[in-house]
């Protein structure tokens, strides 16, 4: 793409970083237009389910709760155990195969609209930014001026907000971790019986205050794997933020009055806002860059200078290299329709798994260390270990029957109630007549029963001497 240019060496290096290494710190200028607003208000959404999702309850489990330390895990009210890893897996291979559909068909649309570093850092931090210190041009006067009771303040004022909001971003990760209920008792309670988790909410404020006050876009330009994908997963039928070069070259100032096509001359007036508004620093009208996370603020920009001086908008648009190049509109490909199949496949095994879950997983074991033992009139029996797991929220009447109905079943424990989400562990013996015995081993299943309700069945094995 933009083979229209002289001179493409803007590729040797990223737009943030001199000849020398250095970082070059971007100034945005404040965004406005249409975009920009569809953008903020999917960013107040998402904030919102953000910093709502802890405290949401659905069967009064949380929405979401990501307990590592407990090795629990709840997914919209449904409570998951390590025994449940598919899951994960499944939902894992899920998101991935969503964002290389995503990317192939529209590049790095979630970097510019739903990724929470871009959130964060255009639509609360960088608007704060604005709110205190001005737009670009007063934030480069202030930094270059010396130090005053005025710079003094708002640099305190700005920063001081940065760490509150940064502080309040950890709290809220914390909760996706612990659950809102315990991390209101740990802040309500002595801060002096919490310093170990203090210290750890602190070290985490201080991560989020640097990223979004000092590393801001490096973090999508040089740290974020993401970018450099595009390479492998953007095809020319892909559709990006793109500057239409056939339209727009050759570059010229406006003037009022003259008829561009005459003097050929393209749309482009080269007034430099689309690289003025960019927040990585790039010049869009280079093409396609991994620096680019498709924020669509150029194309703002770039409609509403073509709007003032009576140009068609739509210069810098959503559109793929064969649309600009041969003025084709995109369209489904054959890879896009194959992700658009897999990823189908899987969403309805993920749906699946996660609400046609066993609520109890039961596992019945041989016990180890013996083969079988005979009674007293002769039959023969095997004990059996017995490992229950409450996966719901309700307590559970839990009852063992052996369902092939040819033995005596004895479990250690007669009336079992199984907490939620607890474990419990018993034992049982299963007792066969010598009679029944024809072979080493055989084949044995259980019934496990929830408030009287057969809700699983469980195979194992009998052992015994083969009566000849």
């Amino acid at each position: 793409m933009a083979t229209h240019l002289k001179d493409d060496n803007y590729r040797d290096h990223i737009s943030t970083v001199d000849t020398e290494g250095k970082r070059i710190w971007v100034y945005p200028k404040k965004p406005k237009g249409k975009f920009t607003n569809y953008r903020t208000w999917v960013a107040w959404g998402l904030l919102a389910l953000l910093f709502a999702g802890p405290h949401i309850r659905i069967g009064g489990q949380p929405l979401l709760q990501l307990d590592f330390l407990d090795r629990k895990f709840i997914i919209f009210g449904k409570m998951f155990f390590p025994a449940d890893a598919y899951i994960f897996v499944i939902i894992t291979i899920t998101a991935l195969v969503s964002i290389i559909l995503f990317t192939v068909a529209f590049g790095r649309i979630f970097c510019g609209w739903i990724c929470p570093q871009t959130i964060f850092m255009e639509m609360v931090f960088r608007k704060i930014e604005y709110w205190i210190e001005g737009d670009y041009k007063q934030q480069m006067k202030l930094n270059k001026d010396p130090w005053s009771t005025n710079k003094l303040i708002k640099k305190t004022s700005k920063h001081f907000i940065f760490f509150i909001i940064s502080f309040l971003i950890a709290n809220t990760f914390l909760a996706y971790i612990i659950g809102s209920q315990a991390l209101w008792e740990i802040q309500i309670d002595n801060p002096q019986n919490h310093i170990g988790g203090l210290m750890v909410l602190l070290l985490f404020t201080f991560i989020f205050y640097f990223v979004f006050s000092q590393l801001r876009e490096q973090v999508c330009t040089t740290i974020c794997p993401y970018g450099r994908l595009q390479g492998v997963l953007l095809d020319k039928d892909s559709i990006v933020v793109a500057y239409d070069y056939k339209r727009g070259e050759g570059r010229a100032k406006f003037r009022k009055g003259e008829d561009r096509k005459e003097a050929n001359k393209g749309d482009c007036i080269d007034c430099y806002q689309c690289v003025d508004v960019c927040p990585t620093g790039i010049d869009i009208r280079n093409g396609t860059q991994l620096e680019c996370v498709n924020c669509t603020v150029c194309m703002d920009a770039c409609d509403h200078m073509m709007e003032s001086v009576g140009l068609e908008k739509g210069l810098i648009r959503y559109a793929s290299e064969n649309e600009i190049s041969e003025g084709k509109r995109s369209g489904w490909t054959t890879r896009m329709i194959g992700y658009a199949v897999v990823l189908s496949i899987l969403f309805i095994a993920m749906i699946t798994m996660l609400f046609v879950r066993d609520d109890v997983q039961a596992i019945i074991l041989r016990s180890s260390g013996s083969l079988y033992t005979q009674a007293e009139n002769g039959d023969y029996q095997n004990i059996y270990t017995v490992k229950l797991l409450n996966k719901t929220n309700e307590q559970l009447s839990i009852e063992i029957k052996d369902i092939d109905n040819k033995g005596e079943l004895v479990v250690a424990s007669s009336n079992i109630l199984l907490d939620p989400q607890k474990e419990f562990n018993t034992a049982m013996v299963l007792t066969r007549r010598k009679e029944q015995i024809t072979e080493f081993q055989t084949d044995v299943e259980f019934g496990i029963y929830a408030n009287g309700v057969l809700i699983d069945k469980v195979k194992s094995t009998f052992v015994g001497p083969i009566n000849k």
